[in-house]
């Protein structure tokens, strides 16, 4: 791998690549792995007295509960943001899900952000709020804010966030001067 003019690793010199980390949502991950654990241990080995509607519920519901915070908590672990020559595109956790292609031919501007939180955006994870737009928040901290054609934003918080706004500023004004001639 080379290193990128701006600090980033990267395969190919067009390409800028970008990480932000939560440890902390391994917690409810943790707390989502035990429920499901419960669930199981509750359908295989019961000597529930309460009725068979009962412990089915609770079978289910266990389970249920623990897949949701399990895999909601594991999809926001962490972010991964690639900024190519046409596109910028965010993939969240492990599976890469979800994951968000931005066209740069649909952006207008590109601001960088010292200090995004996840009370701002109401919580971690893939958020959208009418007055401020769509954000993918897996830590506090700095963040790219996205201006796009359309007057929404998009927020990503990643590290090196001001490498990736010169990035994108870089790659916007080539595609406009480009177009001009």
């Amino acid at each position: 791998m080379r290193d990128h003019p701006r600090g980033e690793t990267s395969a190919h010199p067009d390409i800028w690549t970008g990480r932000a980390t939560n440890r902390v949502q391994w917690l409810p991950a943790l707390a989502g792995a035990a429920c499901l654990a419960l669930g199981i241990e509750l359908a295989v080995d019961s000597a529930w007295t309460g009725g068979v509607a009962a412990l089915a519920m609770s079978v289910v519901g266990c389970i249920a509960a623990g897949l949701l915070v399990l895999f909601g908590t594991l999809a926001f672990v962490h972010v991964a943001v690639r900024v190519d020559k046409d596109s910028l595109e965010v993939r969240c956790g492990h599976m890469g899900l979800p994951r968000r292609r931005i066209p740069l031919s649909h952006v207008v501007g590109a601001d960088f952000a010292p200090r995004v939180t996840p009370r701002q955006w109401g919580g971690w994870g893939y958020r959208w709020r009418p007055e401020k737009g769509t954000a993918v928040i897996v830590r506090r901290g700095e963040g790219v804010v996205l201006r796009l054609g359309d007057g929404h934003t998009f927020t990503i918080t990643v590290d090196n966030a001001e490498a990736a706004v010169k990035i994108i500023r870089d790659r916007l004004r080539a595609t406009t001067s480009g177009a001009a001639h």
